[in-house]
């Protein structure tokens, strides 16, 4: 007889804060299909454990030491690791969530948003979809919006 049980999703926790990965690996602790496999205090740290370990995802802060999570982002996806990067921050400001977006990163979150939404999150990059936060994806769309052609427009 064969196990059918899919492997856990394993998890990198990339955030200069000890006491907000602990934090996080109590919440992502708590679910049966996630596995916390690693945590990293900078984003230098954060590829070396992505190259080494590669985890399905990567939960990336954006402001961190040596290296922050979009240039740290940039390199996991540079290096063609098979491994998504989901941002989560307190600071979700158009600049970080566009050079986040452009580094390659698979989701963006705010750092308050509910622990079923993060855990909901994580299975979702890890299963190749994105996710943003609904706030974020607002000003995102808004942003855009300005710069599309108007389809009523005659064509050029």
């Amino acid at each position: 007889m064969t196990d059918r049980t899919p492997r856990p999703v394993r998890v990198l926790l990339a955030d200069d804060q000890p006491l907000l990965r602990t934090g996080f690996r109590m919440v992502l602790g708590a679910e049966h299909d996630l596995d916390v496999v690693a945590e990293a205090g900078d984003g230098v740290e954060a590829v070396d454990l992505s190259r080494r370990l590669l985890p399905d995802v990567v939960l990336m802060d954006i402001r961190m030491p040596r290296m922050d999570g979009v240039a740290a982002t940039r390199a996991i996806v540079d290096a063609r690791l098979p491994v998504r990067v989901l941002i989560l921050t307190t600071f979700d400001l158009d600049e970080y969530v566009v050079g986040a977006l452009r580094a390659g990163a698979t989701g963006f979150l705010a750092k308050d948003v509910p622990a079923e939404d993060l855990v909901a999150a994580i299975r979702t990059v890890a299963a190749g979809e994105a996710v943003v936060t609904p706030r974020i994806l607002k000003r995102l769309l808004d942003r855009f919006a300005e710069v599309l052609p108007d389809p009523s427009a005659p064509p050029p």
